[in-house]
């Protein structure tokens, strides 16, 4: 396959392609982000619970 044909394609591909909108974008963003707090959270909140069962088996 030459080179050519290959961006020809490639072109007529992206033509097909449909991109978010502004405000999709940044929504997803948003979405991302506080997905991810709120999982960091969770999983903080049982890395301080197992850390403090964990004080206490071996404090005994």
């Amino acid at each position: 396959m030459k080179i050519t044909e290959y961006l020809k394609e490639v072109r007529a591909e992206i033509a097909h392609v449909s991109f978010p909108t502004r405000h999709q974008t940044t929504l997803f963003t948003a979405l991302v982000i506080i997905i991810s707090l709120a999982v960091a959270a969770y999983l903080g909140l049982f890395d301080y619970l197992f850390r403090l069962g964990i004080e206490r088996i071996f404090n005994l």
